[in-house]
C-alpha cells in the first residue's frame, strides 16, 4: 500500500513538523556522537603512539590518570604529601635548634669580650695612683659583673650545644630514616596498584571487545532491516485523521448593488451565523480541549477513532478467549472431582465458575458495544467518501460557474452550507446532518456567574432574554465585541450584552471579581 503524506496527512502539519524536527535532531545527535567518538579515538591513538617511545618512570605512572584506579590513588598521594610535611617539620626543628646554638654562641663571645675589657679597665685603674679608691672599687665590681655574665652565657651555650647535638643525632639517625621509609613503601604500593589497574584495564578491554563486536553485528542487522516505506506508512497510521481536505472557495459576486442596513439584528444574526460556520468548517483543523478521553473515543478524528475501537475490540476478544479457556479448565477440574471425590469437592469449583461466567458475559457486552461503535464509524467513513465523490461529480457537471458555486458551497469538513442570500432546504438539512456528526462537542465549562442588572428581551438569534436580578452561568468571556456568552439551566445558552450584567468569576479561573 503506497501512502502519500500530501494526501493522507493534509491536516497534520504540526505533527509532521514535530516528526521531521525530531528526525533532524536525531541526525544532529548522531553526528555529534560520531564526531566526539572519533575525536576521542584519535586523541587516544596519538597519546599511545607518543608514549610507546617513553621510558618507564614514576611520573609516567602518575600521568596514567585516565584509568579508573587512578582515582583511588588520590588519598594515597595525600598521605605521601603528609609524610613529606612530617619531614619538613623535622628539618625545620633542627634548623631552629642550630639557630639557637649560633645565637647563644655569639652572645657568649660578646660577653667574654665585654668581660675582658672590664678586666683591663680595672687593672688600669688599680695601677694608677692618682685614682681614688672609690673609682677603683667601682671598676672592680664592673669587671666581676661582666665575668659573671660571661659565665652564664658560657653555660647557656653549652646547654644549647648539647641540645643541638642530640637533636641532630635524632634527626639524621631516627626521624628522617623513618619518614623516608614510609614514603618509599607508599610509593612502591602506589606503583604496584597502578600496574594492577593497567592490567585490569587491559583485561576489561579484552572482555569488552567481543561485546562491542556483537553490538556492531546487531547494528548491522538493524540497519539491514530498515524499511523506509514501512516507516512512512507507520507515520500515516499514527497521524491520519480520516477527514477530507476542504473544498474550493467559491466566488462571491459583490458587483450587484445591495442595500445593507446595519442594525443590532443583522449584527447578531451575522455573528451567530459566522460562529456556527467557522465551527462547522474549521473543526477538523482546530484541536479542541475535550478534557479526558471518552469511552467511545468520539473525541478523536474518525480514522483514529476507528483504529482505537478496533484495538479495544481486539483486546476484549483476547480477554474473552482467556476467560473461556479458564472456564473450560474449571469445568474439566469439576468433572475430575466428580469422578474422583478424594481429589477435591466438586462444589468448591462452582463459585469460581460463576465468577468467570459473569466476567465472560460482561466482556461480551463490552465487545458488542465496541462492535456497534466500530460499525457506526466505518459506515460514516464510507458514507463520507461516497458523498465526497458525489459532490465532486456534481460540481464538475455544473461547469464550475459562479452561481452554482454560490449555491453549492462546500465546507472543509465535507458538509454543505447555504448561501446567505438564498435558502435551500436540501442543502440546509445536509449541513445540519454533518454538523450533528462532527460538532457533537461537550458543553463549555462554567467559568463564573453573573447577575442581570437590567432586563433584556433577547429577541434576536443567538441571544437569550434576561430578567433583572436573574443569576446565570458564564461560559465565555467578552471577546471585545460587547457580548458575553451565558447558560441557563444547563440547556439554554446564548449571548447577552456585557454592560447589562455584573460578572463574578470563579477563584480558580480568574482569582478576582470583575464588575462591568
Amino acid at each position: 500500500m503506497n501512502c502519500s503524506w500530501g494526501t493522507e496527512l493534509w491536516d497534520q502539519f504540526d505533527n509532521l513538523e514535530k516528526y521531521t524536527q525530531w528526525g533532524i535532531e536525531f541526525v544532529e545527535r548522531y553526528t555529534k556522537f560520531v564526531k566526539e567518538r572519533s575525536e576521542i579515538e584519535l586523541s587516544y591513538a596519538k597519546q599511545i603512539r607518543y608514549r610507546k617511545y617513553c621510558k618507564y618512570s614514576p611520573s609516567y605512572s602518575t600521568e596514567f590518570s585516565f584509568l579508573p584506579a587512578g582515582t583511588a590513588n588520590v588519598p594515597k598521594s595525600l598521605k605521601a604529601e603528609r609524610h613529606f610535611h612530617d619531614g619538613r617539620r623535622a628539618q625545620q626543628h633542627i634548623e631552629n635548634s642550630w639557630k639557637q646554638l649560633e645565637s647563644s654562641k655569639r652572645r657568649f663571645e660578646r660577653d667574654c669580650k665585654e668581660a675582658d675589657r672590664a678586666q683591663h679597665y680595672f687593672d688600669k685603674m688599680d695601677a694608677d695612683i692618682n685614682v681614688t679608691k672609690a673609682d677603683v672599687e667601682k671598676a672592680k665590681q664592673q669587671a666581676q659583673m661582666r665575668h659573671q655574665i660571661a659565665d652564664d652565657s658560657k653555660n647557656e651555650y653549652l646547654s644549647y650545644l648539647q641540645k643541638f647535638n642530640k637533636d641532630q643525632h635524632e634527626h639524621y639517625y631516627t626521624l628522617i630514616p623513618h619518614i623516608f621509609q614510609r614514603i618509599q613503601e607508599m610509593e612502591e604500593r602506589r606503583i604496584e596498584r597502578i600496574g594492577e589497574s593497567m592490567r585490569c584495564y587491559s583485561e576489561v578491554e579484552r572482555k569488552v571487545l567481543p561485546i562491542v563486536s556483537k553490538c556492531l553485528d546487531g547494528m548491522t542487522k538493524a540497519a539491514e532491516s530498515i524499511e523506509p516505506k514501512m516507516d512512512t506508512k507507520q507515520v500515516v497510521e499514527t497521524f491520519k485523521s480520516g477527514f477530507e481536505p476542504p473544498g474550493d472557495v467559491d466566488f462571491e459576486d459583490y458587483s450587484v448593488s445591495m442595500k445593507r442596513a446595519v442594525s443590532e439584528s443583522s449584527f447578531l444574526n451575522a455573528r451567530g451565523e459566522s460562529r456556527r460556520r467557522s465551527r462547522s468548517k474549521l473543526w477538523p483543523l482546530i484541536k479542541r480541549n475535550k478534557g479526558t478521553g471518552q469511552e467511545d473515543y468520539s473525541h478523536l478524528p474518525p480514522e483514529q477513532r476507528r483504529k482505537k475501537l478496533q484495538a479495544k475490540l481486539n483486546d476484549v476478544s483476547k480477554d474473552i478467549q482467556k476467560e473461556m479457556d479458564q472456564r473450560d479448565a474449571l469445568t474439566k477440574m469439576k468433572e475430575v472431582y466428580i469422578k474422583n471425590p478424594h481429589m477435591g469437592d466438586p462444589n468448591s469449583v462452582d463459585p469460581r465458575l460463576e465468577e468467570v461466567q459473569q466476567s465472560i458475559e460482561k466482556l461480551q457486552l463490552d465487545a458488542h458495544k465496541y462492535e456497534g461503535w466500530l460499525t457506526d464509524v466505518e459506515r460514516k467513513l464510507l458514507e463520507k467518501g461516497s458523498t465526497q465523490r458525489r459532490q465532486s461529480a456534481h460540481f464538475d457537471s455544473q461547469g464550475n460557474t459562479p452561481n452554482s458555486c454560490a449555491q453549492n458551497r462546500e465546507s472543509p469538513d465535507g458538509s454543505y452550507t447555504e448561501d446567505p442570500s438564498t435558502e435551500t432546504v436540501q442543502f440546509k438539512s445536509r449541513s445540519t446532518e454533518f454538523d450533528d456528526e462532527f460538532d457533537d462537542e461537550d458543553p463549555l465549562p462554567t467559568i463564573g456567574t453573573c447577575k442581570a442588572l437590567y432586563p433584556f428581551e433577547g429577541q434576536n438569534e443567538g441571544t437569550i432574554p434576561l430578567a433583572e436580578g436573574e443569576m446565570l452561568y458564564v461560559i465565555e468571556e467578552d471577546k471585545g465585541d460587547g457580548w458575553t456568552r451565558v447558560r441557563r439551566n444547563e440547556d439554554e445558552e446564548g449571548y447577552v450584552p456585557t454592560s447589562y450584567i455584573k460578572l463574578c468569576f470563579d477563584a480558580n479561573s480568574k482569582g478576582a471579581m470583575t464588575y462591568i
